[in-house]
């Protein structure tokens, strides 16, 4: 050997280093040369191959020391030099960088759905000495007519040659032995759990494989196991029920020493038939999980209680068995029908002792069976309940599990009533710092829609806000232009408190960032957010003057012009900045006020455009310029007029307000306003009056009652008593704008002396501060 190693010469040679494309892993080229030598020492013959090797390094984290890690990657490698630690450490710190890879993320996600129970391996009990062949099938089924031991005997050496996917097809030929073995199942199976189990386990192998699923239910193996089954669990409660009376026993009497054996051989029996039980429902549910393939098969099975079956399953702390039945539940968790069983059942409170568990498969299951009974507003109110929020906050930080628990924290954050409730979890500071961790990436769907969700309340708000989660926020998000977290801030911004002065220092940002040719998606959540900030302090003047603000507002309000809730925002924004004197004053002489009334006639069919443009009219009959803009040369008291009887009771409310204070400063209007306040309220009234015969009627109701100012106000305030005014008229008067002595009784949320500018947040009375109509205890 040592004269012909003297002819071979072999050469590696380094080549290339990079990154693996999926995994966290660097790949080495090289080039292997192998030559033959001749005697004088020359190349007789040579090969060169190329090859590559992968050093995976798992290890790698946000917080490895990545110089160490590559001073260890080139020791322990010897292909690559040390001249070549600089490039690697260059590639670690890349790899540490680098996000998920959309083939890493689709490779752990099916990885993550193909989680399924264990692969059956013979129970204790099974095992025989000898090996079972083929070709001696009779002398197996010549055992199934003898007692229970050769049964026994018989069915467990033919399970031998089920095992192997290769016998199946000949035993499928055999309809003596499968015809024997059902027999004896059905014969039998209460007289010998060892038995029943065994055989069955014959019928699971043939169920592993949808073509050999006829077979199983020609010999109708499935109802019969739905009945081991029923009867298993029938036991188990007796058993239980035993033993809870010998340890009662047992309590009572603590000197009895022969009461304290007895407890003990009942537990140790208890122990020892349980683990032989669930050895038997595990194979028997697994066959029935297999056969359930067919959605027929499974709708025969759920009118058999096959839900209420594995519920009760779920008491039981073998946690192979448990992934069975979870992932059993799972699969028929997406019809409505088993859903609704698994309500009624109390699934939700047996699955939360289970949460967390140390099992990471099972542990996934009960994750992903929770999020399929999330969809019913019925199953998250019941989560939260008994106690499942705050477990599941506490799986966050799980990499493997966080995605399947934010989808589920998003359905509970999208219930009002759950909002608050996150405030006594470390749910959002967790959620904070999940988004400061993606850096410049794109976050995640789940992340920032429950962000979102809970922004909307003002107390997860203002936790957001602590710190300098505001700042953060803001920054990140005019650095990306995420149209969604700026959602998110958009919601912390509606809420009035300590959380909206902290807007002052960004309105500037905010303002540059309205401009056409920024995305429209984009302005918008801007534009909402700096309409949300109605601080008495802050100079709109200044900030529409600076960002030439009013020509991009009025372009908008024309009907087309852009996206409808833009232009909605648009004509918020325009009711938040007439709150300040100078730029209702501004606004007004840019010919907004036509331009609103435009709009109003292009969207009078639109409650919530109506609402808001109402709004505006109102905040600018507060100041003396543009009141005598609206009231002399526009036609908006006629259009409020119309809209006093609005069907919305937002709308009315607002117009109320608004003809209240235009009456108080225009008489004319004020006639008019009266007048028809007067014909609304006394209609029925009216109808029967002018029906009277012309003789008979009164006077006055034929003059011109609009300049009789003595039929609504007489010398104490107080319209006569004479019957012409009905008193329901009474009833229903609002408190006129300046009333103080009504102002005690009558909480009026359109009042500008109170602290709230008292904007409606929609045309359908929700308001952000409002608590909500039900309360969860």
């Amino acid at each position: 050997m040592q004269d012909d190693a003297r002819y071979l010469k072999r050469k590696v040679t380094a080549g290339s280093l990079d990154v693996h494309p999926t995994e966290k892993a660097l790949v080495v080229h090289y080039e292997v040369e192998a030559s033959i030598l001749g005697e004088d020492g020359g190349p007789m013959l040579g090969e060169r191959k190329e090859g590559q090797k992968i050093i995976r390094v798992k290890s790698l984290s946000p917080t490895t020391d990545v110089a160490a890690l590559a001073r260890k990657v080139v020791e322990e490698c010897k292909l690559i030099p040390a001249s070549r630690l600089p490039q690697v450490e260059q590639l670690l710190y890349y790899l540490q960088n680098r996000k998920s890879s959309p083939v890493e993320g689709k490779v752990e996600k099916k990885e993550k759905r193909a989680v399924k129970p264990k692969d059956l391996t013979p129970f204790e009990g099974m095992e025989l000495n000898e090996e079972a062949s083929i070709t001696r099938m009779e002398e197996y089924v010549e055992l199934l007519y003898e007692g229970i031991p050769e049964k026994i005997r018989g069915s467990a050496l033919i399970l031998q040659l089920a095992r192997n996917p290769d016998n199946l097809e000949e035993l499928l030929h055999n309809e003596a032995a499968l015809g024997a073995l059902a027999r004896v199942l059905r014969e039998d199976w209460k007289q010998s759990v060892d038995l029943a189990t065994i055989i069955i386990y014959i019928f699971f192998c043939f169920s592993s494989f949808s073509q050999f699923h006829a077979v199983v239910s020609h010999y109708k193996i499935g109802a019969l196991c739905m009945s081991v089954v029923e009867h298993e669990l029938k036991r188990y409660d007796v058993w239980r029920e035993e033993l809870r009376k010998k340890s009662k026993a047992c309590e009572s009497a603590p000197e009895n020493g022969s009461l304290r054996r007895d407890q003990d051989k009942a537990l140790r029996k208890f122990q020892g038939l349980l683990a032989k039980q669930e050895q038997l429902l595990r194979v028997s549910l697994y066959l029935l999980l297999n056969l359930a393939e067919d959605t027929r098969t499974e709708l025969k099975m759920r009118n058999k209680n096959i839900v209420g079956l594995l519920v009760r399953v779920l008491e039981r702390d073998d946690e192979e068995l448990l992934v069975l039945v979870v992932s059993f539940l799972k699969k028929l968790s997406i019809f409505l029908e088993n859903k609704n069983d698994m309500a009624e059942l109390d699934t939700v409170e047996r699955l939360a002792r289970l949460v967390p568990c140390e099992h990471e498969d099972l542990l996934n299951l009960i994750l992903r069976l929770l999020l399929n009974l999330s969809f019913d507003s019925g199953l998250r109110a019941k989560m939260v309940e008994v106690g499942l929020l705050p477990k599941l906050t506490s799986l966050l930080g799980d990499e493997s599990n966080r995605q399947v628990v934010m989808r589920i924290l998003y359905h509970v954050s999208m219930d009002d009533r759950f909002r608050g409730m996150f405030v006594y979890t470390d749910c959002i500071p967790q959620l904070m710092q999940l988004l400061y961790d993606h850096g410049g990436e794109e976050i995640e769907a789940e992340l920032i829609s429950i962000c979102i969700n809970l922004a909307a309340n003002k107390r997860n708000a203002q936790f957001m806000c602590e710190g300098n989660g505001l700042k953060m926020l803001m920054k990140r998000a005019l650095k990306t232009k995420d149209c969604l977290l700026m959602k998110m801030i958009r919601n912390i911004s509606q809420h009035d408190g300590p959380t909206k002065p902290l807007f002052i220092d960004y309105v500037g940002d905010l303002a540059a960032e309205i401009r056409t040719e920024e995305e429209e998606e984009w302005v918008l959540e801007c534009l909402g957010t700096l309409a949300n900030l109605t601080i008495p302090d802050l100079d709109w003047e200044l900030v529409l003057k600076e960002y030439n603000l009013v020509p991009f507002l009025k372009d908008k309000l024309k009907p087309g012009s852009a996206e409808d809730d833009l232009i909605l925002e648009v004509v918020i924004m325009i009711g938040t900045v007439s709150i300040d004197d100078a730029c209702a004053v501004m606004l007004a002489k840019s010919g907004i006020i036509p331009a609103l009334i435009e709009l109003l006639n292009a969207r009078q069919e639109d409650d919530e455009f109506v609402c808001q443009i109402v709004y505006v009219f109102y905040q600018m009959v507060f100041h003396q310029a543009t009141r005598d803009v609206i009231i002399k040369d526009t036609q908006a008291p006629a259009y409020l007029i119309d809209l006093m009887h609005d069907k919305n009771t937002e709308i009315r409310k607002v117009c109320d307000n608004t003809l209240d204070i235009i009456a108080e400063y225009d008489e004319e209007w004020g006639r008019k306003i009266q007048s028809e306040k007067f014909r609304f309220h006394n209609n029925q009234w009216l109808e029967m009056v002018e029906s009277r015969q012309v003789d008979e009627a009164e006077p006055y109701l034929y003059d011109n009652d609009n300049d009789r100012t003595d039929l609504f106000y007489s010398a104490d305030g107080i319209t006569p008593g004479d019957g012409s005014v009905s008193p329901d008229f009474f009833s229903d008067l609002q408190p006129q704008n300046g009333d103080s002595h009504h102002s005690g009784d009558v909480n009026d949320v359109f009042d500008q002396t109170g602290s709230s500018t008292g904007r409606p947040a929609t045309a359908y009375g929700f308001r952000p501060d409002e608590q909500p109509f039900y309360q969860y205890s």
